[in-house]
């Protein structure tokens, strides 16, 4: 690019220079024949000059203008019959005009140059019945052959009178016909083509965009697990480092305290690798079961006290999934935020009639420090720039139809949290 920029057209297309150039020239042709025929002639005048000049311009207006070429054919018409002038051969451009009414015309300007046909023969018989035309047409040597010719294609003139009009008008106008309709279909086609290509796009885009969500979902569940699993086993581990702090000086102990320690993190790392894996299980893979989750924060030093209500029941693995996931993140808050001196109050209440449908999984742990709670008591559930922690337990709870709730609340020992999730075991 030179950095020029090209001046930008605002008007019609027809208001081109360069779009004229081929009426220009074939406009220019009909004049020079027509000036040299009204100068052989022995009727030249200023009628004539008119009327080949009439004729030029009408050629000249056949592809952009041309409603304006039809009426001005008819005017030439009727001035020629008005003032007597002889029949000339550049009168013959009318088959330009017809043929560009038909090709490019509006639908108006077709139909009345349809119907201009019928009606131009139906003149011109009147004037030959009158024999007007009769004496305009012998009054020039070419004219006189045009009768000559007419007269050959028939016994009668007046029906060759008629062959001759239907091929000069009915035939160009047949053709501008034709080609306006199969230019039609044309960009009908390419129309078609142009809405499927973009139903194309549109359902490829579609696809990408649920490919999209598709990866982010897993994204988002991914980093749930990840949090789940490391958030809990790294919340164990460091409560039973902390422990060791107060042991007294006893070696067998401090070793099954690392050994402890270990075995957590050991667990941590296989969860991690599961929840990793390139290929996962079609079905969801069953974690560690509530008695384990309880004992790994009891082998923290931790005080947990468990109330069982109902019988318990196996669930489905989904459900299974999302009830482990929320009371190991319900403990791993307790480990973080209770005070040590405190238990940690964990209660499983089961459905017992046919009018409960829900589990209520339920930690309530009394917080150490109103300070150090904030971080909790403050997270906006429905938020979403909220962590991986009660935003997370809330969205699993509720993608199978459950709930969540989170209280603090203050009694005589303190202020205590208290988190309650309710997960659908029947339908």
């Amino acid at each position: 690019m030179d950095g020029r920029m090209t001046p930008r057209r605002t008007g019609p297309r027809w208001a081109e220079p360069e779009t004229w150039a081929p009426e220009a020239v074939l406009a220019g042709l009909v004049l020079v024949y027509g000036l040299l025929e009204a100068y052989r002639s022995a009727y030249a005048g200023g009628a004539i000059l008119l009327l080949v000049l009439g004729f030029t311009v009408a050629t000249a207006l056949s592809r952009h203008l041309p409603g304006a070429a039809l009426v001005l054919v008819w005017l030439m018409g009727a001035c020629q019959v008005l003032t007597g002038t002889s029949v000339l051969l550049v009168e013959f451009a009318v088959v330009f005009v017809a043929f560009g009414c038909a090709r490019w015309g509006r639908e108006v300007t077709v139909v009345l140059s349809g119907l201009s046909i019928p009606a131009a023969g139906l003149v011109v018989a009147f004037l030959l019945a009158t024999d007007v035309f009769r004496g305009m047409l012998l009054g020039i040597d070419q004219a006189r052959q045009v009768q000559d010719v007419v007269e050959r294609l028939s016994d009668t003139w007046q029906l060759g009178a008629a062959v001759v009009g239907a091929l000069v008008l009915v035939v160009p106008w047949l053709a501008g016909l034709t080609l306006r309709f199969l230019a039609r279909a044309q960009r009908s086609q390419a129309s078609e083509e142009v809405a499927h290509a973009d139903a194309a796009l549109a359902q490829r885009e579609a696809a990408q965009a649920q490919e999209i969500a598709r990866l982010r979902d897993d994204q988002a569940r991914l980093a749930r697990d990840v949090h789940d699993v490391v958030g809990h086993s790294l919340a164990v581990i460091l409560a039973q480092a902390e422990s060791a702090q107060y042991l007294p000086d006893d070696p067998a102990t401090l070793k099954r305290t690392l050994a402890t320690v270990a075995d957590s993190a050991r667990t941590s790392l296989d969860d991690v690798r599961r929840v990793l894996a390139p290929t996962p299980d079609p079905e969801p893979s069953r974690p560690g079961g509530f008695d384990e989750l309880v004992a790994g924060v009891r082998s923290s030093g931790r005080e947990v006290v468990v109330d069982e209500v109902g019988e318990a029941r196996p669930l489905p693995p989904e459900l299974e999934v999302v009830a482990h996931r929320v009371v190991q993140e319900m403990l791993t808050n307790a480990v973080r935020h209770g005070r040590r001196d405190r238990p940690i109050r964990v209660e499983r209440h089961w459905p017992h009639d046919s009018f409960e449908r829900d589990l209520r999984l339920e930690v309530s742990n009394a917080l150490a420090d109103a300070g150090e709670t904030q971080p909790i008591s403050v997270v906006d559930p429905g938020g979403p720039r909220g962590g991986q922690g009660l935003p997370g337990m809330r969205r699993r709870v509720e993608a199978v139809g459950g709930r969540l709730d989170v209280r603090r609340r203050s009694g005589p020992d303190g202020p205590t949290f208290t988190t309650t999730a309710w997960v659908p075991v029947r339908a």
